[in-house]
Protein backbone atom coordinates (compact mmCIF):
# COMPACT_ATOMS: atom_id res chain seq x y z
CA UNK A 1 0.00 0.00 0.00
CA UNK A 2 0.95 3.12 -0.47
CA UNK A 3 1.73 6.66 1.61
CA UNK A 4 -1.20 8.30 2.99
CA UNK A 5 -1.99 11.23 1.33
CA UNK A 6 -4.21 14.24 1.67
CA UNK A 7 -6.13 15.64 -1.30
CA UNK A 8 -7.31 19.68 -1.38
CA UNK A 9 -10.26 20.85 -2.83
CA UNK A 10 -12.33 22.15 -0.53
CA UNK A 11 -11.35 20.50 2.14
CA UNK A 12 -8.65 18.18 3.43
CA UNK A 13 -9.18 14.40 3.30
CA UNK A 14 -7.20 11.16 3.79
CA UNK A 15 -6.87 7.83 2.15
CA UNK A 16 -4.70 5.31 1.23
CA UNK A 17 -3.53 4.65 -2.69
CA UNK A 18 -2.49 1.20 -3.50
CA UNK A 19 0.50 0.88 -6.16
CA UNK A 20 0.33 -2.56 -8.01
CA UNK A 21 2.61 -2.66 -11.24
CA UNK A 22 5.45 -0.62 -12.33
CA UNK A 23 6.31 2.73 -11.24
CA UNK A 24 5.77 5.53 -12.97
CA UNK A 25 8.73 7.69 -13.83
CA UNK A 26 8.68 10.16 -17.23
CA UNK A 27 5.85 9.55 -19.66
CA UNK A 28 5.80 6.08 -17.86
CA UNK A 29 8.91 4.32 -18.31
CA UNK A 30 9.74 0.47 -18.30
CA UNK A 31 9.72 -0.77 -14.88
CA UNK A 32 12.66 -2.91 -16.39
CA UNK A 33 15.33 0.07 -16.34
CA UNK A 34 17.39 -0.28 -13.42
CA UNK A 35 17.30 2.82 -10.34
CA UNK A 36 20.24 3.82 -9.02
CA UNK A 37 20.41 6.22 -6.16
CA UNK A 38 23.02 8.06 -6.81
CA UNK A 39 25.08 11.13 -5.25
CA UNK A 40 24.88 12.96 -8.07
CA UNK A 41 22.66 15.76 -8.52
CA UNK A 42 21.14 17.05 -11.84
CA UNK A 43 22.88 20.26 -12.52
CA UNK A 44 21.98 23.49 -15.42
CA UNK A 45 21.47 21.42 -18.91
CA UNK A 46 19.76 18.81 -16.92
CA UNK A 47 17.09 20.99 -15.52
CA UNK A 48 17.15 22.95 -18.71
CA UNK A 49 15.96 20.16 -20.57
CA UNK A 50 13.60 19.03 -17.58
CA UNK A 51 11.89 22.54 -17.71
CA UNK A 52 11.69 22.71 -21.62
CA UNK A 53 9.89 19.22 -21.95
CA UNK A 54 7.40 20.39 -18.89
CA UNK A 55 6.97 23.29 -20.89
CA UNK A 56 6.35 21.99 -24.01
CA UNK A 57 3.59 19.41 -22.63
CA UNK A 58 2.02 21.00 -19.91
CA UNK A 59 1.92 25.09 -20.91
CA UNK A 60 -1.45 26.25 -20.83
CA UNK A 61 -3.48 23.30 -18.99
CA UNK A 62 -5.15 24.08 -15.58
CA UNK A 63 -4.32 22.17 -12.17
CA UNK A 64 -7.65 20.53 -11.23
CA UNK A 65 -6.59 19.03 -7.89
CA UNK A 66 -3.70 18.21 -5.90
CA UNK A 67 -2.52 15.64 -3.81
CA UNK A 68 0.52 15.54 -1.24
CA UNK A 69 2.15 13.19 0.86
CA UNK A 70 2.71 13.26 4.00
CA UNK A 71 6.58 13.66 4.12
CA UNK A 72 7.04 17.25 4.88
CA UNK A 73 10.75 17.46 4.61
CA UNK A 74 10.52 18.20 1.02
CA UNK A 75 8.27 20.62 1.51
CA UNK A 76 9.69 24.66 1.93
CA UNK A 77 6.38 25.97 1.60
CA UNK A 78 2.95 24.53 4.29
CA UNK A 79 1.48 22.01 2.32
CA UNK A 80 -2.33 23.37 2.54
CA UNK A 81 -0.71 26.19 1.05
CA UNK A 82 1.06 24.59 -1.79
CA UNK A 83 -2.27 22.47 -2.71
CA UNK A 84 -4.39 25.83 -2.65
CA UNK A 85 -2.46 27.88 -4.84
CA UNK A 86 -1.55 25.25 -6.89
CA UNK A 87 -5.32 23.80 -7.21
CA UNK A 88 -6.95 25.51 -10.10
CA UNK A 89 -4.91 27.84 -11.49
CA UNK A 90 -3.18 27.75 -14.98
CA UNK A 91 -0.15 26.70 -15.99
CA UNK A 92 1.58 29.90 -17.91
CA UNK A 93 5.21 28.44 -18.38
CA UNK A 94 7.62 25.81 -16.95
CA UNK A 95 11.57 27.53 -16.88
CA UNK A 96 14.84 26.87 -15.36
CA UNK A 97 16.69 29.50 -12.84
CA UNK A 98 19.62 28.18 -11.58
CA UNK A 99 19.27 24.77 -10.58
CA UNK A 100 15.52 24.90 -9.86
CA UNK A 101 12.34 24.59 -11.69
CA UNK A 102 10.22 27.27 -12.09
CA UNK A 103 6.40 27.06 -12.51
CA UNK A 104 4.36 30.04 -13.27
CA UNK A 105 1.34 30.26 -12.65
CA UNK A 106 -2.14 32.35 -13.00
CA UNK A 107 -3.74 31.24 -10.09
CA UNK A 108 -6.66 32.77 -8.58
CA UNK A 109 -5.10 35.01 -6.51
CA UNK A 110 -2.99 36.38 -8.90
CA UNK A 111 0.56 35.25 -10.26
CA UNK A 112 2.18 32.28 -8.36
CA UNK A 113 5.23 30.37 -8.88
CA UNK A 114 6.13 26.97 -8.31
CA UNK A 115 9.42 26.27 -7.47
CA UNK A 116 10.73 22.51 -7.48
CA UNK A 117 14.29 21.36 -6.77
CA UNK A 118 14.92 18.16 -7.66
CA UNK A 119 17.39 17.09 -5.25
CA UNK A 120 19.44 13.96 -5.60
CA UNK A 121 16.82 11.83 -7.05
CA UNK A 122 13.79 13.83 -7.89
CA UNK A 123 11.78 13.56 -10.86
CA UNK A 124 9.23 15.24 -12.33
CA UNK A 125 7.39 12.66 -14.03
CA UNK A 126 4.00 13.23 -16.54
CA UNK A 127 2.00 10.21 -16.74
CA UNK A 128 -1.50 9.18 -18.56
CA UNK A 129 -4.69 8.66 -15.75
CA UNK A 130 -4.43 5.37 -14.09
CA UNK A 131 -0.60 4.39 -14.18
CA UNK A 132 -0.03 2.96 -11.13
CA UNK A 133 2.04 5.44 -8.91
CA UNK A 134 5.53 5.17 -8.21
CA UNK A 135 7.63 4.50 -4.89
CA UNK A 136 8.24 7.98 -3.30
CA UNK A 137 5.49 9.83 -5.15
CA UNK A 138 5.02 12.96 -3.01
CA UNK A 139 2.69 15.30 -5.23
CA UNK A 140 0.50 14.54 -7.59
CA UNK A 141 -0.99 17.45 -9.94
CA UNK A 142 -4.05 16.41 -11.99
CA UNK A 143 -4.64 18.59 -15.16
CA UNK A 144 -7.73 19.33 -17.46
CA UNK A 145 -6.66 16.96 -19.52
CA UNK A 146 -7.17 14.03 -16.74
CA UNK A 147 -3.08 13.87 -17.07
CA UNK A 148 -1.08 13.82 -13.99
CA UNK A 149 2.30 15.35 -13.32
CA UNK A 150 3.76 13.73 -10.40
CA UNK A 151 7.00 14.33 -8.64
CA UNK A 152 9.08 11.54 -7.72
CA UNK A 153 12.20 11.29 -5.26
CA UNK A 154 13.39 8.59 -3.15
CA UNK A 155 15.97 10.31 -1.46
CA UNK A 156 13.66 13.17 -0.50
CA UNK A 157 16.44 15.66 -0.88
CA UNK A 158 14.39 18.10 -3.18
CA UNK A 159 12.16 20.75 -2.14
CA UNK A 160 9.27 22.00 -3.01
CA UNK A 161 7.36 25.48 -2.34
CA UNK A 162 5.01 28.15 -3.61
CA UNK A 163 5.70 31.86 -4.40
CA UNK A 164 3.39 34.72 -4.40
CA UNK A 165 3.78 38.39 -4.36
CA UNK A 166 6.95 38.38 -6.00
CA UNK A 167 8.95 36.36 -8.37
CA UNK A 168 11.69 34.11 -7.21
CA UNK A 169 15.43 34.53 -7.71
CA UNK A 170 18.51 32.32 -7.83
CA UNK A 171 21.03 33.37 -5.41
CA UNK A 172 24.35 33.47 -7.84
CA UNK A 173 24.34 34.92 -11.84
CA UNK A 174 23.12 32.81 -14.71
CA UNK A 175 26.05 31.19 -15.72
CA UNK A 176 24.93 31.02 -19.30
CA UNK A 177 24.63 34.71 -19.99
CA UNK A 178 26.40 36.06 -17.25
CA UNK A 179 29.01 39.11 -18.76
CA UNK A 180 32.79 39.41 -19.02
CA UNK A 181 33.43 41.94 -16.20
CA UNK A 182 30.72 40.22 -14.45
CA UNK A 183 32.65 37.47 -14.46
CA UNK A 184 35.95 38.41 -13.52
CA UNK A 185 34.49 40.18 -10.62
CA UNK A 186 33.14 36.37 -8.99
CA UNK A 187 36.45 35.28 -8.98
CA UNK A 188 38.91 38.16 -8.28
CA UNK A 189 40.82 38.00 -5.24
CA UNK A 190 39.08 34.35 -3.76
CA UNK A 191 41.68 32.43 -2.01
CA UNK A 192 39.97 29.14 -2.74
CA UNK A 193 40.39 26.62 -5.05
CA UNK A 194 38.85 27.68 -8.86
CA UNK A 195 36.54 24.27 -8.88
CA UNK A 196 34.90 24.94 -5.17
CA UNK A 197 34.54 28.82 -6.06
CA UNK A 198 32.58 27.68 -9.70
CA UNK A 199 30.47 24.74 -7.26
CA UNK A 200 29.24 28.04 -5.17
CA UNK A 201 26.16 28.57 -5.78
CA UNK A 202 25.95 32.29 -4.46
CA UNK A 203 28.37 33.12 -7.46
CA UNK A 204 27.36 31.15 -10.40
CA UNK A 205 23.75 29.52 -9.82
CA UNK A 206 23.71 25.85 -11.67
CA UNK A 207 26.95 25.13 -12.86
CA UNK A 208 27.93 21.30 -10.58
CA UNK A 209 30.53 18.83 -10.46
CA UNK A 210 30.10 17.61 -14.12
CA UNK A 211 30.57 20.75 -15.91
CA UNK A 212 32.89 22.65 -13.42
CA UNK A 213 35.14 19.60 -14.50
CA UNK A 214 34.76 19.80 -18.09
CA UNK A 215 34.89 23.80 -18.33
CA UNK A 216 38.10 23.80 -16.21
CA UNK A 217 39.66 21.18 -18.73
CA UNK A 218 38.31 23.26 -21.62
CA UNK A 219 40.23 26.41 -20.00
CA UNK A 220 43.63 24.55 -19.13
CA UNK A 221 43.04 25.52 -15.63
CA UNK A 222 43.58 22.91 -12.48
CA UNK A 223 40.99 22.70 -10.27
CA UNK A 224 43.43 23.45 -7.44
CA UNK A 225 44.56 26.73 -8.65
CA UNK A 226 43.71 29.30 -6.08
CA UNK A 227 40.99 31.83 -7.86
CA UNK A 228 43.15 35.06 -6.89
CA UNK A 229 46.06 33.58 -8.79
CA UNK A 230 43.79 33.15 -12.04
CA UNK A 231 44.24 36.47 -14.82
CA UNK A 232 41.30 37.68 -16.09
CA UNK A 233 42.37 36.31 -19.65
CA UNK A 234 42.12 33.15 -18.19
CA UNK A 235 38.77 33.80 -16.28
CA UNK A 236 37.75 34.84 -19.55
CA UNK A 237 38.65 31.62 -21.42
CA UNK A 238 36.90 29.90 -18.63
CA UNK A 239 34.05 31.64 -18.50
CA UNK A 240 33.90 31.17 -22.70
CA UNK A 241 34.34 27.27 -21.37
CA UNK A 242 31.48 27.68 -18.87
CA UNK A 243 29.12 28.74 -21.94
CA UNK A 244 30.08 26.53 -24.92
CA UNK A 245 30.02 23.27 -22.28
CA UNK A 246 26.81 24.00 -20.86
CA UNK A 247 25.54 24.89 -24.51
CA UNK A 248 26.60 21.78 -25.93
CA UNK A 249 25.15 19.93 -22.85
CA UNK A 250 21.96 21.48 -23.38
CA UNK A 251 21.68 20.43 -26.61
CA UNK A 252 22.75 16.86 -25.97
CA UNK A 253 19.73 16.94 -23.29
CA UNK A 254 22.21 16.75 -20.59
CA UNK A 255 23.84 13.60 -19.01
CA UNK A 256 22.60 10.66 -18.07
CA UNK A 257 24.61 9.33 -15.43
CA UNK A 258 22.70 6.47 -13.43
CA UNK A 259 19.53 7.28 -13.50
CA UNK A 260 18.56 11.07 -15.07
CA UNK A 261 16.03 11.09 -17.62
CA UNK A 262 14.19 14.07 -18.57
CA UNK A 263 10.58 14.93 -18.87
CA UNK A 264 9.87 12.89 -22.03
CA UNK A 265 11.48 9.30 -20.27
CA UNK A 266 14.73 9.96 -22.52
CA UNK A 267 18.26 9.65 -21.67
CA UNK A 268 20.30 12.65 -22.03
CA UNK A 269 23.65 12.36 -24.11
CA UNK A 270 26.50 14.72 -22.81
CA UNK A 271 27.76 12.25 -21.10
CA UNK A 272 29.62 10.73 -24.30
CA UNK A 273 31.18 14.15 -25.15
CA UNK A 274 33.10 13.89 -21.33
CA UNK A 275 36.79 14.85 -21.65
CA UNK A 276 37.63 14.83 -17.96
CA UNK A 277 34.29 13.68 -15.97
CA UNK A 278 34.37 10.30 -14.50
CA UNK A 279 37.58 8.97 -16.89
CA UNK A 280 40.25 8.51 -13.94
CA UNK A 281 43.07 6.62 -15.79
CA UNK A 282 41.82 7.13 -18.95
CA UNK A 283 43.96 8.25 -21.66
CA UNK A 284 43.19 12.58 -22.43
CA UNK A 285 41.97 13.01 -26.12
CA UNK A 286 44.14 15.57 -26.30
CA UNK A 287 47.57 14.64 -24.98
CA UNK A 288 47.14 11.01 -24.11
CA UNK A 289 48.32 11.39 -20.75
CA UNK A 290 46.19 9.78 -17.97
CA UNK A 291 43.09 11.81 -16.37
CA UNK A 292 44.02 12.55 -12.99
CA UNK A 293 41.71 12.22 -9.91
CA UNK A 294 41.34 14.61 -6.74
CA UNK A 295 39.17 15.66 -4.15
CA UNK A 296 38.68 19.42 -2.78
CA UNK A 297 36.36 20.07 -0.41
CA UNK A 298 34.79 17.08 -0.53
CA UNK A 299 34.05 16.25 -4.42
CA UNK A 300 36.11 14.57 -6.95
CA UNK A 301 37.17 16.60 -9.42
CA UNK A 302 38.81 14.87 -12.36
CA UNK A 303 41.45 16.43 -14.64
CA UNK A 304 44.73 16.53 -16.93
CA UNK A 305 48.20 16.52 -15.83
CA UNK A 306 49.32 17.77 -18.79
CA UNK A 307 46.67 19.96 -20.33
CA UNK A 308 45.68 22.07 -17.51
CA UNK A 309 47.81 24.31 -15.63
Amino acid sequence: MYNKFYRVRGRDQSITVATPGPPCMAHCISAARRVVYTAIMPELPEVETIARGLHQRLAGQRITDVWIGNKTNLLKSPARQIARVLTGARIVAFRRVGKHIVCDLDSAAGPAQWIIHLGMTGRCAVCEPGHPLAAHTHLVATLASHREMRFVDPRRFGKLQVVTGHKFRAPGQEPTTVDEDTFVALFKGRNTPIKSALLNQSLLSGVGNIYADESLFRAGIRPRRKALRITRAELLALRHSVQQVLAEAIAAGGSSINDYVDANGDEGFFQLQHRVYQRTGEPCLVCRTPIARTVIAGRSSHYCPKCQK
